[in-house]
C-alpha cells in the first residue's frame, strides 16, 4: 500500500501517523515528489483499513498495491508538471521545439546547424554524442568530444541542450548537458534510471520500440521515486506489422498519457518515420492532438550525414515547418 500525505502537514501529525502504522505493524519508507511525501508501506499492510486512512488529517490518497503508479499517475497528481530546461518551459501548456543533427559531427556541422535551429525558433538544441547502433560497425559518435562541442555550441548560441546518456559511470561527462536523454533502447536499463533519481538534472525517457504506456511511465517511476521530479515522456514510434516507415508514430499515445499522468509529452517524428518527406505532417499532427514539444533532426548536408541522414530536415525546411507549428497552436489555441 502506498500513502500519499497532504502537503504541509505538521511535524506531530505526520509522526502520530508513523507511529500508528509501526503499531499495527508495518514499515514506512518516505520518499518525496513535486513536494509531495509518499509512504511505501510495508509489512502487515493487510490489518489496515483504508478507508480510516483515507480519513486522517494527514493523509491525501490511499493507493493499493495494484496502483504502481503512486508518482507519475495522474490521479495522485491532478496539476500538470512543468519542466525546465535552461530558459525553456515545458508542459503545462508550455511547448519546447528541440532541434539538431542527429549526432555531433564536427564543430563547424554542429555551429552552422545550432545557429540556423535557433534562428528558426528552437528552444533546445540536440544533438547525440554517444550513439547506440544496431550494428557495430556503423558511427557510434564523437561521444566525448561530442559533448565538449555541445558545449562550444551552447556557449555559442545560449541555447540548452539535449543528448543522449547510455550509461551511469558517464555521468560527469554530462555536466554542461541541459537534459539527459534516455534513449528507446536504455527505457528499461534500471541502473541508469535509478542513477538519473539522483541527480538533478531534467531527464528525456524515450518510449521503447515494444513498450506499453505503463510500462513508460514504471520506467519514469524509477526516476521519480530517487527523487528526480522533472521527467519529459518521449514517444518516438513503436515497431509494428507497417513497413511503409521505420517505426509506428503512436499519437493516440499522447493524449492518452496526458490522462494517465501529470508529466509532459514530447514527440520525435523523426526517429519515428525515418524520412524527411513524413517529418513535418506528422510533426504538425502531434501538435495538433497536443504534444508539449517535439525533437527534430536537422542537417545542413543530409546526404554526407553520418547518422540517419534520410530523416534529417535542412535548415530551412525546418524553419518553414517551425512557422506551421505556430501558426497551428495559435488556431487551436494551445
Amino acid at each position: 500500500m502506498i500513502l500519499a500525505l497532504k502537503k504541509n502537514i505538521t511535524p506531530a501529525r505526520e509522526e502520530t501517523l508513523l507511529a500508528y502504522l509501526h503499531q499495527m505493524g508495518v514499515t514506512a519508507a518516505k520518499e518525496t515528489c513535486r513536494g509531495c511525501t509518499v509512504l511505501l508501506l510495508e509489512g502487515a499492510v493487510e490489518s489496515l483499513d483504508a478507508q480510516l486512512l483515507s480519513s486522517l488529517p494527514a493523509v491525501e490518497a490511499v493507493l493499493p498495491l495494484d496502483e504502481p503508479l503512486p508518482l507519475s499517475s495522474r490521479a495522485a497528481h491532478g496539476a500538470d508538471t512543468v519542466v525546465r530546461v535552461g530558459p525553456a518551459l515545458v508542459g503545462g501548456g508550455h511547448f519546447c521545439l528541440m532541434a539538431g543533427p542527429c549526432a555531433v559531427e564536427s564543430q563547424a556541422q554542429l555551429l552552422s546547424i545550432a545557429r540556423s535551429v535557433r534562428s528558426a525558433g528552437a528552444m533546445v538544441l540536440r544533438g547525440g554524442a554517444f550513439k547506440p547502433r544496431t550494428s557495430p560497425y556503423d558511427f557510434s559518435g564523437l561521444q566525448k568530444e561530442g559533448l565538449e562541442l555541445l558545449s562550444l555550441a551552447r556557449r555559442e548560441t545560449n541555447l540548452p541542450v539535449v543528448s543522449e546518456i547510455m550509461s551511469p559511470d558517464d555521468l560527469p561527462l554530462f555536466e554542461n548537458v541541459d537534459l539527459l536523454q534516455v534513449g528507446a533502447r536504455n527505457m528499461q536499463n534500471y541502473d541508469l534510471l535509478r542513477a538519473l533519481g539522483r541527480v538533478k538534472k531534467p531527464v528525456l525517457l524515450k518510449r521503447g520500440s515494444g513498450a506499453t504506456l505503463r510500462e513508460l511511465l514504471l520506467s519514469a517511476e524509477y526516476i521519480l521515486s530517487g527523487g528526480n521530479e522533472n521527467v519529459i515522456l518521449c514517444e518516438r514510434g513503436i515497431r509494428t506489422f507497417s513497413d511503409g516507415t521505420r517505426s509506428t508514430l503512436d499519437l493516440s499515445a499522447v493524449p492518452l498519457l496526458h490522462e494517465m499522468t501529470h508529466l509532459p509529452v514530447v514527440v520525435d517524428p523523426s526517429h519515428a518515420v525515418g524520412r524527411a518527406s513524413l517529418v513535418p505532417p506528422m510533426a504538425l499532427a502531434a501538435a495538433a492532438c497536443g504534444a508539449d514539444g517535439l525533437l527534430i533532426e536537422v542537417h545542413n548536408d543530409p546526404l554526407h550525414a553520418l547518422c540517419d541522414g534520410a530523416q534529417a530536415l535542412l535548415p530551412e525546411d525546418f524553419a518553414a515547418l517551425a512557422r506551421q507549428i505556430a501558426a497551428l497552436r495559435e488556431v487551436t489555441h494551445r
